[in-house]
C-alpha cells in the first residue's frame, strides 16, 4: 500500500486505484467509527468496541450483498442500494479480515486521528477531536456519500451488536462464502 503523498517512483504507465491507497482507507475507517461507532458517555466523542467489532462493521460496508443477506436473515428492511464490492477481505481465524488493518490503524494513530485504548484483553478505537473534524470534513464531499449512507444502514442494524455476535452471525449465514473458506481466501 501506497500514501498519496509518495508516488515518485511509481511507473506512469501503471494503473493505480484508490484501494492501493493508505488514505483511502484510512478514511474509511475515520468515517466507521464517526458513523458506525458508539458515543462514549464522558467524552461525547466516537468509538469503536473491539478489533474484530471494527472488522466486521467494514465488512458489512464494503460488501452490501453480504449486509442485504443478513438484514434478510434477521428480518430487517433494511438494505444496501449497491452491489459494488468497496475492497475485497480475506477469510481470517475470526472471519472476514483486511491484514491492511496493521498498516492502516497505526497511520491513523500516528497522525492523532484516533487512539487505540486497551480495554482488558480488547482495544477500543477512539476518534480524537482531529479525527471526528476530519471525518466532519469528508462528510461534506459527495464523494463519501454513498460509502456514508452504507455506514448508517449498518449501524442502525448492526451497531448495537457485539464483535463476537457478528462474528458468529457471519458463520451462521455465511457457511460456504466465508466460514469454509481456507484462511487467506479472498471473500
Amino acid at each position: 500500500m501506497r500514501s498519496i503523498n509518495n508516488l515518485r517512483g511509481f511507473s506512469s504507465g501503471k494503473t493505480l486505484s484508490s484501494d492501493d491507497l493508505i488514505e483511502f482507507h484510512a478514511s474509511r475507517l475515520l468515517l466507521l467509527i464517526q458513523l458506525c461507532g458508539i458515543k462514549d458517555s464522558k467524552t461525547k466523542t466516537a468509538k469503536i468496541e473491539g478489533l474484530t467489532k471494527l472488522a466486521k462493521l467494514d465488512f458489512f460496508v464494503r460488501h452490501p450483498a453480504f449486509f442485504n443477506k443478513v438484514a434478510a436473515h434477521l428480518s430487517s428492511s433494511d438494505s444496501i442500494q449497491s452491489d459494488d464490492i468497496e475492497s475485497k477481505m480475506v477469510r481470517f481465524h475470526y472471519g472476514p479480515w483486511d491484514k491492511r488493518y496493521y498498516q492502516i490503524i497505526p497511520y491513523l494513530e500516528a497522525r492523532g486521528l484516533i487512539w487505540v485504548l486497551k480495554n482488558g484483553s480488547a482495544y477500543n478505537f477512539v476518534l480524537t477531536n482531529l479525527g471526528k473534524s476530519i471525518a466532519e470534513q469528508l462528510l461534506a464531499h459527495d464523494e463519501f456519500g454513498e460509502v456514508s449512507e452504507r455506514m448508517k444502514s449498518v449501524k442502525k442494524l448492526l451497531g448495537g451488536k457485539t464483535g463476537n455476535f457478528l462474528k458468529e452471525l457471519i458463520y451462521k449465514v455465511f457457511d460456504e462464502e466465508v466460514k469454509e473458506k481456507n484462511l487467506d481466501d479472498l471473500i
